[in-house]
């Protein structure tokens, strides 16, 4: 087993006033060759929006990109017709493929916390797709709940790309194996609130641990916690 440990702390950050983002790898105006990407988990923002503000539109291209709301409310848009409010307890997911141009803002007076992910696709050149579901209504206690994979019958979104995403809300003491759903893939743990151990390792709120060359590891709640895991290839696309 190999791993690779980020400290909440160690992260980069932006502060533009109106948002402020810790970036897990680089992004914009933070760039750590030592922390470009966790296979194809390219982006990884932690962002607060203040109150009425937001990302006006803008374009993405051949990217899988994901949103997690964590507080508030966000309002989307984009120029595929697509409009409508996302907030705790729903994921988005965005195809960008040939091209989108889409906004995100906070569609409250009360700040917004998100979760702002990038997978790498599979596959280029794909028709644009939005997607948004409600994770919430099947949410579990101390065990692994599945919010994104490859499959569009799963629970869940699906994506252009061999990745399983879970959400783990375990009591102080439950513990749990996670087994890799396919060879060749790591899993990216990132604690939402909580502490958790995995192997050695302690991880408390905001930080990120990654895990490949294994086929399963345990994950153990040392306080009541929520986890996000996400488990990606690791050999980047040719």
């Amino acid at each position: 087993m190999k791993t690779v440990y980020h400290s909440a702390d160690s992260r980069g950050k932006a502060n533009h006033g109106w948002l402020k983002s810790n970036h897990t790898f680089s992004f914009a105006k933070y760039h750590n060759p030592e922390r470009m990407n966790f296979g194809v988990l390219r982006v990884l923002n932690d962002d607060f929006v203040e109150g009425s503000m937001g990302f006006g539109r803008h374009p993405h291209r051949d990217m899988e990109i994901i949103s997690i709301p964590l507080e508030g409310e966000l309002r989307h848009g984009d120029n595929m017709g697509n409009s409508g409010i996302i907030k705790k307890g729903d994921i988005q997911v965005m195809s960008a493929g040939t091209g989108i141009m889409h906004s995100e803002e906070n569609a409250t007076e009360q700040p917004v916390k998100f979760l702002q992910i990038w997978i790498i696709p599979n596959k280029t050149d794909v028709t644009p797709r939005y997607d948004q579901v409600n994770i919430e209504e099947n949410s579990v206690k101390n065990d692994f709940q599945q919010i994104l994979s490859p499959n569009a019958d799963d629970a869940g979104v699906w994506i252009h790309q061999d990745a399983w995403f879970n959400l783990a809300k375990f009591d102080k003491g439950f513990s749990k194996e996670y087994k890799i759903n396919k060879s060749g893939n790591g899993v990216y743990a990132f604690v939402i609130k909580g502490k958790v151990k995995i192997g050695e390792q302690i991880l408390d709120d905001r930080d990120g641990f990654g895990i490949w060359d294994a086929e399963s590891f345990v994950m153990e709640a040392q306080e009541n916690s929520e986890i996000l895991l996400m488990e990606v290839p690791m050999q980047l696309p040719n």
